[in-house]
């Protein structure tokens, strides 16, 4: 049964046993696990879910997590091949790290390759631990290359890029008479990593390395090229932004434009997001780091890509499309439930290292700049509608929110969910949210809220609300966006356990993990104001 999409939130009744409630858009039940007696789709209190092993679109390996993705597109296999670190629950001490893969046509939907490169046989060889790199096909002698940082601390240099290659990507073999080394060509042997090879316009293959000077100070991009991808040549090194490390860096040509993206360290709490530069040549690229704060992209956020809760990422194109894959992290240190089972979004503890795999298509505007929106497949994977049920609400009336704590709560959510809504606001100052695992006897819930920063611009802030709620939770906001001209936020969410991605009207992207989302209910929230609601549909996976 196909339901006429609302143009506003009136519509008939339903009823879910305890009162009648507005219908959105229905299609079939959804049903919780539980207590076959209990009314599932009638309530509204607290539920505490667990993720499932795997996740079904946000691809999370059956054991362990996923780290810093290194996607290419393979033309022979006529698909995206994604290589990443494998992060297990208890890495040994030296050991760590080999590089898995996954293939992809659509950006949602992944086949397992298993293992590609182990780690070293022993604690002392230099790639005991294997680092970020980059996989390349060499169409002149037929071989799959990968690049990758050979990392331990107990090798004469705890740094250096190594490569290994294969015939037919299932067979690899390790080049152990081959190696980059930062301190022959001056660089550290410590800060030595994550070499990414692209083609320049004049042919020749570049490869640049995160590293620094041997003699310290700050960061820079080690450059080197040639001709067969065999034997490289040292040709300089260029700027980083002043004294930040740039790890993860992926140069690409789109259009007419030259674009390098990258992440800055993990270890920069206050920074620590993917972002981009932007020129129309290369050597003018490599130029914008000799004054960055000159050379931001003219997108109103400095090159800022999505939250801090997507890193890593890197893209790959298939002549028509370019996609970014980055990990969302998994997070402890929060809210823990009775049940010792994580639930939230956080209280401002520092994201972990690696989770679940996450992919954007990269959206090209007229002028070059560059934000991330939904992969076409995953609207084409969620098709299964669901009811939308209000199940509680304040200030609400005929799709209208009015006036400082005005919300409507919606019935439970599945595990995988797209959420599309429309919000139009009165005015530049009006201030929404929406909200994840609220229920009617939560003390606290986790909000996003397309909070004004001034008249013109907007900001998704993450906030946990509630008689116990902290407010504003520190590091986990979005960035600067313009209002649009006609005050309408067209938004598309999409959950899949307990990650989840907001898109907002093509120029928003907005990645985080918050635990409890499956199985709980959501709502719409105003602060202040009249804002109208319109066009709430949820599906989910068929």
């Amino acid at each position: 049964m196909v339901n006429k999409i609302l143009k506003t939130l009136r519509a008939g009744l339903v009823y879910c046993g305890i009162s009648a409630v507005p219908l959105f858009a229905s299609c079939s039940d959804d049903t919780i696990t539980g207590d076959p007696a209990k009314d599932w789709a009638g309530t509204t209190t607290r539920f505490i879910p667990t993720d499932e092993t795997g996740l079904s679109t946000y691809y999370t390996p059956a054991i362990g997590r996923v780290g810093d993705p290194m996607p290419f597109y393979d033309q022979k296999a006529g698909a995206f091949r994604v290589l990443y670190l494998q992060e297990y629950v208890n890495n040994a001490a030296y050991r760590y790290h080999p590089i898995w893969a996954v293939q992809t046509t659509d950006g949602c939907n992944y086949q397992s390759l298993g293992e590609l490169l182990p780690v070293g046989t022993n604690d002392f060889q230099q790639d005991a631990a294997l680092g970020t790199g980059c996989c390349y096909y060499n169409e002149n002698d037929g071989l799959y290359y990968i690049y990758y940082t050979g990392h331990n601390p107990q090798a004469k240099y705890t740094e250096v890029v190594m490569r290994a290659t294969s015939p037919d990507f299932k067979t690899w073999t390790k080049d152990p008479l081959w190696q980059l080394n930062g301190p022959d060509y001056d660089y550290s042997s410590v800060d030595f990593r994550d070499p990414q090879i692209f083609v320049a316009d004049d042919g020749q293959y570049r490869m640049v390395i995160a590293t620094r000077p041997v003699w310290g100070g700050d960061p820079k991009f080690a450059e080197f090229k040639s001709s067969d991808m065999k034997s490289w040549e040292h040709v300089g090194s260029f700027n980083m932004i002043w004294d930040r490390m740039l790890e993860c860096p992926d140069i690409f040509k789109m259009g007419q434009y030259w674009y390098l993206v990258y992440s800055e360290s993990y270890r920069t709490s206050w920074s620590r997001k993917v972002k981009y530069m932007m020129a129309d040549s290369y050597e003018a690229l490599k130029a914008c780091f000799n004054d960055p704060g000159a050379n931001w992209p003219k997108d109103g956020h400095e090159g800022v890509l999505d939250t801090r809760a997507f890193y890593a990422g890197k893209t790959a194109s298939n002549g028509t499309d370019r996609y970014i894959w980055g990990w969302c992290p998994y997070r402890t240190g929060g809210d823990i439930d009775e049940m010792n089972v994580s639930v939230g979004g956080g209280d401002g503890n520092e994201p972990n290292w690696s989770g679940a795999l996450v992919c954007h298509k990269v959206i090209q505007h007229s002028d070059g700049t560059l934000t991330l929106g939904a992969v076409p497949a995953m609207a084409a994977k969620y098709t299964q509608e669901q009811p939308v049920n209000v199940m509680a609400s304040q200030g609400f009336s005929g799709g209208t929110l009015s006036g400082d704590g005005a919300y409507v709560l919606f019935n439970r959510l599945g595990t995988s969910n797209h959420i599309t809504l429309t919000v139009k606001t009165s005015n530049p100052w009006d201030k929404f949210g929406i909200s994840m695992v609220r229920s009617t006897d939560a003390k606290k819930y986790y909000t996003m809220v397309v909070n004004p920063e001034d008249e013109n611009h907007r900001k998704v802030n993450f906030e946990q609300e509630g008689e116990e709620g902290q407010g504003f939770v520190d590091g986990i906001d979005g960035y600067w966006f313009e209002r649009p001209a006609d005050n309408t936020y067209k938004i598309d969410i999409y959950t899949d356990n307990s990650v989840m991605v907001m898109y907002i009207n093509d120029n928003v992207c907005y990645t985080q993990r918050i635990y409890g989302i499956q199985k709980n209910c959501w709502s719409i929230n105003n602060y202040g104001g009249t804002v109208t609601v319109s066009d709430v549909r949820v599906s989910t996976i068929r």
